[in-house]
C-alpha cells in the first residue's frame, strides 16, 4: 500500500482523500446495506471500513441487486401475463401488477443480499 503525503507549509500530512471508486455513490441498495451493517453487524462494518473494502462491497451489492431485478422482472412479467396489450387496455391494472412484481422481487433481494 502506497502512502501519499501533501505538503502544508512546513509539514507533510497524510493524503486522506477519497479515490474515484470511493467517491462514486453507493446507490439505493448499497446505502440500505450500509445502514444494516452499521446497526446490526458493527464488527463486519468496521472490518470492511478499516480494510478499505467497504465501498467496493456496497457497490457490488447495489450492482447485484440491479442485475437481478433486470433479470427477474421480464421473467415474472412473462409468467404472469403482464403484456403491452394489458398496458394498452387497462393501465392501472398493468401498473398494479408491475408494482407487485417489483416489490416481491425486491423483498427477496433484501432478504438474501441486504439483511444477511
Amino acid at each position: 500500500m502506497e502512502l501519499k503525503y501533501i505538503r502544508c507549509g512546513d509539514y507533510l500530512l497524510r493524503d486522506l482523500g477519497l479515490t474515484e471508486e470511493e467517491q462514486k455513490p453507493a446507490g439505493k441498495y448499497g446505502m440500505m446495506r450500509l445502514n444494516f451493517l452499521k446497526e446490526h453487524r458493527p464488527g463486519l462494518f468496521n472490518r470492511l471500513l478499516l480494510s478499505g473494502k467497504l465501498m467496493d462491497h456496497l457497490h457490488e451489492i447495489d450492482a447485484t441487486c440491479h442485475a437481478r431485478l433486470d433479470l427477474l422482472i421480464p421473467q415474472m412479467k412473462a409468467t404472469e401475463g403482464v403484456t403491452e396489450t394489458l398496458k394498452m387496455r387497462n393501465q392501472l391494472e398493468w401498473v398494479r401488477r408491475m408494482n407487485s412484481i417489483h416489490h416481491r422481487i425486491e423483498e427477496t433481494l433484501l432478504d438474501e443480499l441486504i439483511y444477511s
